[in-house]
């Protein structure tokens, strides 16, 4: 609580509505039960959503956030994630990340930037359809000759080595398409240049 008035004077905010702002924003984030506490005794999720409290403090419209859940738990990025969805519903969020199922919980809006330069934008339902004849699933019968596209992964069953691929073209005789995920999506982008074949999550 100390800390969020400090922010707020800081921010130009008088002492009083400081506090009673602060107030408010602890119950948002869910901290209000340790509003008393020291910070460095905070779990990382915890501080992760102090920070959004510190930053709401002078009710900003547009809120930047890079990185936001790296390291969290499990159970702290379900947390923050709804967080970050219910603050959106009234100012513009832009996120910036590597964790696809953030991304996909979260955006209304994605963009793909790589190398400074934008890909693609659009909805999710959009981006996905960009590439919904290009993922393939097959049975792995020799992984030391599996051609020119990408690995995305590997799945072991009881029938054997099931392989999901990014390929223009099928990359099997008994190859067939599958619906693909935002995770294909990322990786038919961030895989190397080469286009040759190689395990991205094995």
């Amino acid at each position: 609580m100390d800390f969020l008035i400090y922010i707020g004077l800081i921010k130009g905010i008088n002492r009083k509505d400081a506090k009673a702002r602060g107030i408010d924003l602890l119950e948002v984030v869910g901290l209000s039960d340790v509003k008393n506490k020291k910070i460095k005794t905070y779990s990382g999720g915890m501080k992760q959503r102090l920070g959004i409290a510190q930053s709401l403090m002078n009710d900003p419209k547009i809120l930047i956030l890079d990185e936001p859940t790296v390291g969290l738990d499990p159970q702290e990025r379900v947390k923050f994630r709804n967080l970050i969805s219910s603050l959106s519903e009234n100012k513009t969020i832009i996120l910036s990340t590597h964790i696809v199922s953030d991304v996909e919980y979260i955006a209304g809006k994605i963009l793909i930037l790589k190398d400074g330069t934008f890909k693609e934008q659009g909805t999710l339902k959009e981006l996905i359809s960009t590439i919904k004849d290009k993922i393939w699933e097959f049975k792995d019968t020799n992984s030391k000759d599996i051609g020119d596209f990408i690995v995305i992964n590997k799945k072991i069953t009881q029938e054997g080595t099931i392989l999901r691929v990014a390929a223009n073209e099928s990359p099997s005789a008994d190859a067939i398409l599958v619906e693909p995920t935002l995770e294909d999506l990322y990786i038919y982008y961030f895989s190397n240049e080469s286009g040759k074949s190689h395990v991205i999550n094995d």
